[in-house]
């Protein structure tokens, strides 16, 4: 599971950016106010990373420009009838701290401003949130949130390129088993001194075939 990218803009989308990581171009989709903060293309960013897997559509990456609006991105989708797009709407109108201020007053009124967001969800959205004050359940579901990506996409790097790709195809979704084999086979083509980013490509490319 992929819980965080620094890498470089690629291109900026209506909906997703492409973060270019050594190399290897990760498609994130984002909220329009993630994507307006978003620097020029060609410029170093970091962005708290939600995956999400589904059968229909496969992994998808969410990202955020900090760890509480991905906190609250998730905590959101456990309020039956939000799923991503809907989340993702409330918080390009309301801020973490905004949606809590709503739900604490009952203001569905501000949270129905979101794009697929109507006035009954926008009551189940506060009737829900009203008793998580930031501060309260929802900093700790983002102590909880950022503990579990801390563990799946430790901050140390690995120790080796090799072992920073089986890592990366690892986040993508691919086995473990599987991800060495690929790896193992790009540094016979490539030589033990491959970067992480040709060894990613070169991975990708015989996963493809």
């Amino acid at each position: 599971m992929i819980g965080r990218l620094r890498g470089l803009v690629a291109e900026v989308g209506e909906e997703e950016g492409l973060i270019d990581v050594g190399g290897v171009g990760y498609v994130v989709r984002c909220g329009s106010r993630t994507l307006g903060r978003l620097p020029a293309v060609g410029d170093e960013i970091v962005l708290h990373i939600e995956t999400q897997w589904t059968e229909g559509q496969g992994m998808r990456l969410y990202g955020f420009t900090s760890r509480e609006e991905r906190s609250a991105f998730v905590l959101l989708q456990s309020i039956q009838g939000v799923g991503p797009k809907a989340a993702l709407g409330v918080l390009d109108v309301l801020a973490p701290g905004e949606l809590a201020t709503a739900a604490a007053r009952g203001d569905k009124a501000a949270v129905a401003r979101a794009n697929g967001v109507g006035p009954k969800l926008a009551l189940r959205i506060v009737t829900e949130l009203k008793d998580k004050p930031l501060g309260g359940p929802i900093a700790l579901g983002a102590f909880v949130s950022d503990q579990t990506h801390s563990v799946a996409a430790p901050s140390a790097p690995p120790a080796s390129p090799a072992g920073s790709a089986v890592a990366a195809l690892m986040g993508l979704g691919t086995a473990e088993i599987l991800a060495r084999r690929l790896v193992d086979q790009a540094l016979v083509r490539l030589g033990d001194d491959a970067p992480e980013g040709a060894l990613i490509k070169a991975a990708l490319q015989e996963l493809g075939r």
